[in-house]
């Protein structure tokens, strides 16, 4: 937990030495982005300037082509996306270098599902799990899906330039199946699944029985789901859908992101399934 406590503080430290600007639409995208393993291994150099991680090895994969296939869609990505945009920028470089750290976790068993939170608004949580998605979906024989299950304030369907329904609420709600929700950007080799209208209950949504099925039908077909759930605080949702997760990154932003309240999102999680806490927007 140390080089957790340590990234915090980096960030708490940059938040007194600069002002704190308004808050745009998006999280600014990061200049550096760092995750420290809760198992106490040595965290990434914040430093821009990294090398190019090694190739990761394929791995075999199921037949993920699904009974109906998916519909196919044009994004018109957010400049916020540097892992398609601008690939060989340092951003992109760190995106990867985290990509290739969750990678190390599979040690210890598959890793399909992973949750992508935050402590609060605003910290860059749907940036960053966007960003990995399409730095995952580079990866050669590997099927991707992002998963936008932050049902109340839902951003991925914008930061690609898709409609937001039919999604994931449509799905639970009976309104739409699977197939008929997923999207597919053959330009980046990934899969979207929207969030979808905004439904009245979320949280009763997240956890009905509709949504494991729906996770485990997804886990037959892809070799990595990203889900990008609503901050901890002071929502539900996320103790809600946390069963279903393989692994769970936290993502802090620098200067925003308080103590205390990192500590309460580390506490709805099993300990084992945190792989780490990203520091966004660090300088």
């Amino acid at each position: 937990m140390s080089r957790i406590q340590d990234i915090l503080a980096k960030a708490e430290r940059e938040g007194m030495t600069r002002r704190t600007q308004a808050e745009p639409t998006f999280a600014s995208t990061p200049s550096a982005a760092v995750i420290a393993p809760v198992n106490g291994s040595a965290a990434l150099d914040s430093s821009p300037y990294l090398t190019a991680p090694p190739p990761i090895a394929a791995v075999p994969t199921l037949d993920t082509r699904p009974a109906v296939e998916p519909r196919t869609a044009r994004a018109t990505l957010h400049p916020a996306l540097v892992a398609a945009i601008a690939p060989h920028s340092a951003i992109a470089e760190q995106y990867r270098a985290i990509r290739t750290r969750m990678a190390h976790h599979e040690d210890g068993g598959p890793l399909r599902n992973i949750l992508i939170t935050s402590p609060g608004a605003r910290e860059g949580k749907s940036i960053t799990a966007a960003n990995l998605a399409l730095t995952m979906a580079q990866e050669f024989q590997r099927n991707v899906v992002l998963v936008d299950a932050d049902l109340r304030g839902s951003s991925v369907h914008t930061l690609f330039g898709l409609d937001a329904s039919p999604g994931l609420a449509d799905v639970l709600a009976g309104d739409a199946t699977l197939d008929e929700a997923l999207v597919y950007l053959p330009d980046y080799r990934l899969t979207i699944l929207p969030a979808g209208r905004t439904p009245q209950f979320p949280t009763e949504l997240l956890g009905a029985a509709t949504m494991r099925r729906s996770m485990d039908t997804l886990r037959a077909r892809f070799d990595r789901i990203l889900i990008d759930l609503p901050a901890v605080a002071p929502l539900a949702d996320v103790g809600t859908v946390a069963p279903l997760a393989d692994g769970v990154v936290l993502v802090v932003r620098a200067g925003i992101t308080q103590r205390p309240a990192l500590e309460q999102a580390l506490g709805v999680f099993e300990e084992s399934k945190v792989l780490g806490v990203v520091l966004n927007d660090a300088r």
